[in-house]
């Protein structure tokens, strides 16, 4: 009997490892779920793509992603959202995103002055702040500021609410709501901790920024981790329509107005073409959710509330099948909005699982009807045409030449007629089959006026956590995919690979719950969405090491936080003595709450 019991145990335990190792090696394939927005840009702020060596004015709503830069110069200001959290940059200040997955957001802060508000963390999610002698990694939802002088010696991290971690010159610090601290040089850091002094211009300017958003009332119909809705209040208004429930619709848009016109096509690694409004509202219904024609007008349907929404770089179906749709003058490209209910099947490298959830989490859709039509397009089990709703709607379609859409210009200023009755008989596919070249990574920008200077752009930083790879320059990338026979354009099934054991203190996140596995779409229907990040189990952030300490790792523009040494008795004198000085200065500008009666 307790052999069987024994022999039962391991089995359980060899299925949960073989099937956190299939989720492991399925989603590594897939792209991340979340991204970064350009929000706001005020002066002259400029962006450079990663691997790219030019660089071109900001664009508002550009998605941005691991290896992208940013600039913002004297006198000028930006904010930046991944979902709830927003991050503004003061003047002259250099931003580089080292990572950005689904549980690792790691800035590389090289110059300036940084106000970050978490206003949500999961319990596997990091955030690690790099600069060139120290990194810092925030530990609970709060507001904090970090600021690198122009040596890139010294670095002030001031903690209004919440908890951070410096790591850096061998010691590890905590920082706590209430302090500002300042630490100096980079063998060793030396520090000093006091009271957070009074708000300057960019204090104030952040603080309004997050009053405004905190007011949002676009947060009673969306998921607060949905990039961009804190935009919806001021340029529209929600309403109920039966079928669908609470929607918005924009106000004071154009004549001809429809989704996914006004704007223009980018080309951004690993999704591929992907749309970037022109309108100041325009990111959260462009990439999630879905557009619905009612009552001779457009509003769009958010997805559940109770998830984190997957992002998609546009939810659209192309006209045309492998040879394009045909406009007057030559090859052209045409397109239009998928409808409350549709399927959005990614022309990107993509797991089962991960089209599950970019479909569950921003529409409301059977996953059985997911599978029939990844049936019909990936495997082609099944080649009845598909028939979509708004391709119907009056002026819904839209159509470019090919040189519009890719060279990201925009698109509402050289529209293609299009013939109803060609569009009807025309295929529909879920690939834009059109090879990008460098103009749609540039993007719609122009050359930049102001860019960093070469010593601060090539500047390294500390970091505590491995960054991920240097992204390559957009032609060694496309020279690469044609040496293998790959289209960059196309999808393709994830090629099976060994999935990779993690080892003891690695500080890269559990597994998801299991992927689905082969053979099993016949039982799909009974399956529920991925289970909410919220309800996941807690990774052992306040006392997790630096990631893979003893390893050795090279990234042009950081290395590795040197290993914390024991303190010694001095040192932790020396500390002791810095927080108490703190501590008494801090009681004496508080006041004490009057005790109650």
């Amino acid at each position: 009997m307790l052999k069987g019991l024994a022999f039962a145990a391991f089995f359980i335990g060899l299925l949960s490892l073989q099937q956190s190792l299939t989720t492991a090696f399925a989603q590594d394939s897939d792209p991340p779920t979340r991204v970064a927005r350009i929000n706001y840009v005020q002066g002259s702020v400029s962006f450079q793509p990663g691997g790219e060596g030019d660089w071109v004015s900001a664009v508002p709503n550009r998605p941005l992603t691991t290896g992208d830069n940013l600039w913002t110069d004297k006198d000028s200001r930006s904010e930046l959202h991944i979902g709830s959290t927003a991050f503004r940059m003061s003047s002259e200040t250099s931003l580089t995103f080292l990572n950005l997955d689904d549980h690792t957001v790691q800035l590389r802060l090289s110059l300036g002055s940084l106000i970050i508000n978490v206003r949500h963390l999961d319990d596997d999610e990091v955030f690690e702040i790099d600069t060139p002698n120290l990194a810092l990694s925030l530990l609970r939802t709060g507001e904090y500021r970090v600021d690198v002088n122009g040596d890139g010696n010294e670095a002030t991290v001031t903690v209004w609410r919440g908890r951070g971690e410096v790591s850096g010159g061998g010691s590890s610090y905590t920082v706590i709501g209430g302090q500002q601290a300042r630490f100096s040089g980079t063998d060793r850091l030396g520090y000093d901790i006091a009271e957070v002094p009074g708000n300057d211009d960019f204090d104030n300017w952040a603080f309004e920024r997050d009053r405004r958003e905190d007011g949002a009332a676009s947060a009673n119909y969306v998921s607060q981790d949905l990039t961009g809705y804190e935009d919806l209040d001021d340029y529209g208004h929600w309403r109920y329509v039966a079928g669908y429930g609470p929607v918005w619709a924009p106000a004071a848009v154009p004549v001809g107005w429809a989704p996914y016109r006004f704007g223009h096509w980018v080309w951004i690694d690993p999704w591929g073409w992907t749309w970037v409004e022109d309108e100041p509202w325009g990111f959260a219904p462009f990439h999630y959710g879905r557009w619905a024609f009612v009552d001779s007008g457009w509003c769009w349907v958010p997805g559940p509330v109770f998830v984190r929404p997957v992002y998609a770089p546009a939810l659209v179906v192309f006209v045309g099948g492998a040879e394009g749709f045909r406009v007057s003058g030559g090859a052209g490209v045409a397109w239009f909005p998928l409808a409350p209910g549709e399927v959005y099947v990614p022309g990107y490298r993509a797991s089962r699982t991960y089209i599950n959830n970019v479909n569950i989490t921003n529409t409301v859709v059977n996953v059985t009807k997911v599978t029939n039509v990844y049936n019909t397009t990936i495997n082609k089990t099944n080649v009845t045409r598909i028939s979509y709703v708004n391709e119907r709607q009056p002026n819904a379609v839209t159509a470019v030449s090919r040189e519009t859409f890719v060279n990201a210009r925009p698109v509402a200023k050289s529209l293609a007629q299009v013939n109803p009755k060609e569009v009807a008989d025309a295929p529909v596919t879920h690939i834009a089959s059109v090879q990008p070249g460098r103009a749609s990574v540039m993007g719609a920008g122009t050359p930049a006026r102001a860019k960093p200077p070469a010593s601060i752009a090539s500047r390294q930083v500390i970091a505590r956590r491995t960054p991920a790879p240097p992204v390559a320059a957009f032609e060694q990338r496309q020279n690469s995919s044609s040496r293998s026979g790959q289209s960059s354009a196309n999808v393709r099934e994830p090629a099976p690979r060994q999935p990779e054991v993690p080892r003891p203190n690695d500080s890269r996140a559990a597994p998801r719950p299991p992927a689905m596995a082969r053979g099993e779409e016949s039982d799909i229907a009974t399956r529920v969405p991925e289970v909410p990040r919220s309800q996941q189990p807690r990774a052992a952030q306040d006392s997790e090491e630096p990631a893979r300490q003893n390893e050795t790792w090279s990234h042009p523009l950081a290395r590795p936080a040197p290993p914390v040494q024991e303190k010694t008795p001095g040192q932790m004198r020396e500390e002791e003595n810095k927080f108490n000085g703190w501590q008494q200065q801090h009681e004496r500008s508080v006041p004490r709450p009057e005790p109650r009666r």
